[in-house]
């Protein structure tokens, strides 16, 4: 791969001179365009090419061979970090770190409209709730379908909420894009290729968790089957990997958001309720999450957490959620971060 960088005044004729001499050596071109500079990532291995010779043509500031696996991933595509931003104003991977609350599973109509609406006053931009659901156990509730998606859709338009859902194979993904803001791929599709390649022709965002036992760098590879479809707004989730440690459901890795803030353009996320699996160690793990550089939370809470019908022992009850918002809000601003 290689990345030629444009310099600031490059005219739109000298970009596509670029890109067009990269399209004869047989990349597959890639444009970014960031706050004053215009970014081509070459994507192939074409049999013969001389970077220098892009280091001379006429608007080129630099040009330089990308040597790690995860090519559109990798900080160098768009140094200055990607966000990802949603109609209603959102934007995931700016100042704000951003909320997404809600039940594991919708249940009942009732159920997520009063989930929504406690999960906005607490402040919340996001609505989260799962239609389909990846259960461990075949005998488990497996979600309501089309019809917990309009639910979600119908109570996030009251509310005032964006919907983050997830998907779990290629023939869900056009169902749902009339009723969701965000695609969720959960750790058990982490590396469900085929998916990751479909969502990257997709021009509706992408949430992807950390896998259960995934490395950063297959994090990143993952990524790149997304990138390389076009689909540029991806946001990535650390929600815990398995280790030997077993009091907690996971283990959550607090050390993984900084590094692939290093490595990535991409908006970090944290989970950390699916990160320690266990309702009052959710708070302290979110806090950590953000003062490590999160730029958002992902977070289970239910109306009534002993009757949720998956996932209560993790889910927070209301009162706890408020108070986690509002403390949130006094340790953004010491990581140069803001809660709305």
């Amino acid at each position: 791969m290689m990345i030629v960088a444009m310099q600031d005044q490059a005219t739109e004729k000298q970009v596509q001179d670029v890109i067009e001499r990269m399209v004869e050596l047989g990349f597959n071109v890639h444009r970014t365009t960031g706050s004053n500079q215009t970014i081509l990532a070459g994507v192939g291995t074409p049999a013969h090419f001389d970077v220098v010779e892009f280091k001379v043509l006429h608007g080129v500031h630099d040009a330089y061979r990308i040597s790690a696996p995860y090519k559109l991933a990798g900080r160098s595509f768009r140094p200055e970090g990607t966000q990802v931003a949603f109609p209603n104003g959102v934007v995931v991977g700016g100042q704000e770190v951003v909320i997404m609350a809600g039940p594991c599973s919708v249940e009942s109509r009732e159920q997520i409209l009063l989930s929504a609406k406690l999960a906005a006053a607490a402040g919340a931009k996001f609505l989260r709730g799962g239609a389909y659901k990846p259960r461990s156990s075949p005998y488990s509730f497996q979600g309501m379908g089309v019809e917990g998606l309009k639910l979600l859709r119908e109570v996030a338009d009251q509310t005032g909420l964006l919907v983050v859902t997830e998907v779990m194979e290629i023939s869900q993904i056009e169902p749902m894009v009339p009723y969701i803001d965000l695609f969720q791929v959960g750790a058990r599709n982490m590396q469900n290729f085929n998916l990751l390649r479909e969502l990257g022709h997709a021009r509706t965002p992408v949430l992807m968790k950390r896998g259960i036992a995934a490395t950063i760098e297959e994090v990143l590879l993952s990524a790149e089957y997304i990138l390389s479809g076009g689909n540029y707004d991806l946001i990535l989730c650390e929600r815990g990997i398995r280790t030997y440690e077993t009091y907690t459901r996971n283990t959550m890795d607090i050390s993984a958001i900084p590094v692939l803030h290093k490595l990535t353009h991409l908006p970090v996320m944290a989970d950390p309720s699916h990160g320690v699996g266990i309702r009052d160690l959710v708070p302290p793990l979110a806090l950590a999450a953000v003062a490590a550089g999160a730029d958002g939370l992902l977070m289970e809470m239910h109306p009534d957490p002993n009757k949720a019908m998956s996932d209560g022992a993790q889910s927070l009850y209301p009162e706890q959620l408020t108070k986690l918002v509002a403390q949130l809000r006094l340790l953004a601003p010491v990581v140069g971060r803001k809660v709305a």
